[in-house]
């Protein structure tokens, strides 16, 4: 009958969702900024000034996508407790996943034991691994799942072009991971988030794969203009952050971290000063010898912070991914 509702079964919904446990890949191969300079007319000195990259890694050819993402993902679970067959749902953020079909997710969850989970990847650039936490969060809050593994993992050396002196000096590659399950308490945030397709040429490829195809084009490579993406992030951070603190009804003073897309030192350190962080609020600095690992670098940033001591079980992060699309989004978690 027109109008008319039928119900389709109910899922037994959760008060909320948090981080259990987090875990990272760093590739053996650390490349300093003297490795670079000759192929981009550029100086170790030009770099940390605009940048403050020091290093980053690069990965071999066995530090593959999914072996990164694998490797972070057992790292997160043996940390959080759950075992892998308990895993309901793997979302790989990642934008340097070469393979058109299969998807890296399900590979992931196979090699890391969650062989019976719902597997897919999140394509949204360096605002993936926010975006996927939120879908985590809410997948776990309606009852589809009762845990989620959440993971980034990069290998941005396959898609840089090292003679890009706009790119070359600022991307590494690497992986990060966390489990999240349900919580009686929520230890994740509401979402602000968005998307800007009209500034899609702020960051994109040099040309298509039909174009590499058709003999048109050598291989396709990241493109950006770093300027403009600079100008568009200072602006935009700090309000993105302030709107999830907002969301979340929580204060600067209530923060124990602030781990933001680790895309460049200057940006991380404009976005804590714009926002007024109080002086006990750990910021992450990943990005001076890690680079920028879009999907995978707040993961990585947040293990790291926790692994050092500069934040702790239960203090509250506020985490910000930003880039290509250009896409955005924030929230404030609770640490494991």
């Amino acid at each position: 009958m027109a109008g008319t509702v039928t119900p389709l079964g109910t899922a037994t919904s959760a008060a909320g969702s948090r981080i259990l446990g987090v875990g990272a890949y760093r590739p053996g191969r650390v490349v300093p900024n003297d490795e670079l300079v000759p192929l981009i007319d550029s100086s170790d000195e030009w770099i940390r000034r605009h940048s403050g990259i020091v290093t980053r890694r690069f990965a071999d050819a066995e530090e593959t996508v999914v072996a990164m993402a694998v490797a972070a993902s057992l790292k997160a679970l043996a940390q959080s407790g759950v075992a892998a067959e308990d895993i309901d749902l793997v979302l790989l953020a990642t934008m340097s996943h070469l393979e058109q079909s299969p998807a890296a997710a399900p590979q992931v969850a196979h090699q890391a034991g969650a062989a019976a989970a719902a597997a897919m990847d999140v394509s949204a650039a360096c605002a993936g691994f926010v975006h996927s936490l939120a879908l985590a969060d809410g997948l776990i809050r309606t009852g589809a799942c009762r845990h989620v593994l959440v993971a980034g993992s990069e290998r941005m050396s396959d898609i840089v072009d090292p003679r890009d002196r706009a790119t070359a000096f600022l991307f590494g590659d690497g992986a990060g991971a966390a489990v999240v399950g349900r919580s009686d308490t929520p230890g994740i945030g509401p979402v602000v988030w968005g998307a800007d397709g009209g500034q899609k040429e702020t960051i994109t490829h040099s040309a298509s794969w039909l174009e590499l195809r058709d003999g048109a084009t050598p291989w396709p490579t990241l493109r950006m203009n770093g300027p403009a993406v600079y100008r568009w992030a200072i602006g935009l951070v700090p309000d993105l952050c302030r709107r999830a603190l907002a969301a979340a009804d929580t204060s600067p003073s209530q923060l124990g971290a602030f781990i933001p897309h680790q895309a460049n030192l200057r940006i991380v350190e404009s976005a804590a000063a714009a926002l007024g962080l109080p002086p006990h609020v750990a910021v992450a600095r990943d990005v001076v010898d890690t680079g920028n690992t879009s999907a995978a670098s707040i993961p990585m940033a947040m293990e790291r912070m926790l692994a050092q001591g500069r934040a702790g079980s239960g203090d509250l992060a506020l985490l910000a991914g930003f880039g290509a699309g250009l896409n955005h989004g924030a929230l404030v978690v609770a640490l494991p």
